[in-house]
């Protein structure tokens, strides 16, 4: 049995004033969901306006149900963002958002193996048509790479004692399910934070592992910068610090001037014009939403402008340029 919360979108409405949504404008919407932003911007489009949209759990393509000629709804992760545009035929867009991690029907529907509140094989995908699940990962990594996995993705500081355990278990009987890891990590970690329970980091390692996250996320940024427009606007929603960690640093960086060697002769108006520039600083939800739904007291949404055109260095074919 499944005590699912009811889906709301996360920092809706700040999410959509950020892209600052023009009536003709193009738009992506690189983490579909069950469709709370897209059909916010659906909403301030006219009808010229275009908004593609990406997910990569089938599960949500399939679940959607907005009828809107002015929407395409692609089944791929974020991080094939330029391949997917060139396939749409679109050659820059006015914004782009991304709502990063975990939906809440994911974590929700006990059977995806993210959530130890169930006991489920121990899938862990957002893509289930493809790629590693949690479960071949620990019956083939070793204590080494299992623990950095969870040390580095969830900044567990008992790592090696749950990836000692690990191993040790699966030596006498494969961890298949849910319920079997949150056992074996609760046994190896003897403290925790109060109110925290001590499987919650390494849940949270192993999906972002088995999902890329991170590597996504650091894939989907150049890109989007890429084929925005001069003035279009990148929004990011991250839910945790290494996911908001890489964003911070990349538009910071973007919004700085290039570095270059001290004691040229150059003159001020000669240095190179910063890519994007900072807009506002970072947003988190309210009071009122935090009390209506809990899992946005974690987020931070960060919005940038790009200022000139394309110089990051990456082509709509996916290469370095």
């Amino acid at each position: 049995m499944s005590s699912a919360l009811p889906h709301q979108t996360v920092l809706l409405q700040e999410a959509v004033e950020a892209l600052d949504v023009k009536p003709s404008g193009t738009y992506i919407d690189g983490t579909f969901g069950y469709g709370g932003h897209s059909r916010a911007i659906l909403e301030r489009l006219g009808p010229s306006g275009r908004l593609l949209a990406l997910d990569r759990d089938p599960k949500a393509v399939a679940a959607n149900e907005i009828d809107d000629q002015r929407l395409t709804l692609a089944h791929h992760h974020f991080g094939e963002l330029a391949v997917v545009v060139r396939q749409a035929g679109i050659d820059a867009v006015d914004g782009v958002l991304l709502d990063i991690g975990v939906s809440s029907p994911q974590l929700d529907e006990g059977g995806r193996g993210f959530s130890f509140r169930f006991d489920a094989p121990l899938d862990m995908r957002m893509d289930t048509t493809q790629g590693e699940t949690a479960a071949s990962f620990l019956a083939l990594a070793g204590i080494k790479e299992i623990t950095e996995v969870i040390r580095n993705y969830g900044e567990e500081r008992f790592a090696f004692q749950i990836a000692k355990k690990i191993v040790a278990t699966r030596s006498e009987r494969p961890v298949t399910t849910t319920s079997e890891l949150a056992a074996l990590v609760r046994e190896a970690v003897r403290t925790r934070e109060p109110g925290q329970d001590p499987a919650t980091r390494t849940f949270q390692a192993l999906r972002i592992h088995v999902n890329q996250e991170l590597d996504q996320l650091a894939l989907v940024l150049p890109q989007a910068m890429d084929i925005l427009k001069c003035g279009g606007r990148l929004v990011v929603i991250c839910f945790h610090s290494l996911e908001d960690r890489i964003v911070k640093r990349f538009m910071r960086d973007l919004a700085s001037p290039d570095r270059l060697p001290k004691n040229l002769p150059l003159r001020s108006a000669d240095l190179p014009s910063p890519r994007l520039r900072l807009v506002g600083k970072p947003v988190k939800a309210g009071a009122a939403e935090i009390a209506t739904n809990p899992r946005a007291r974690s987020a931070v949404m960060r919005v940038a402008e790009k200022l000139i055109g394309n110089t990051v260095g990456i082509n709509l074919a996916g290469g370095r340029a």
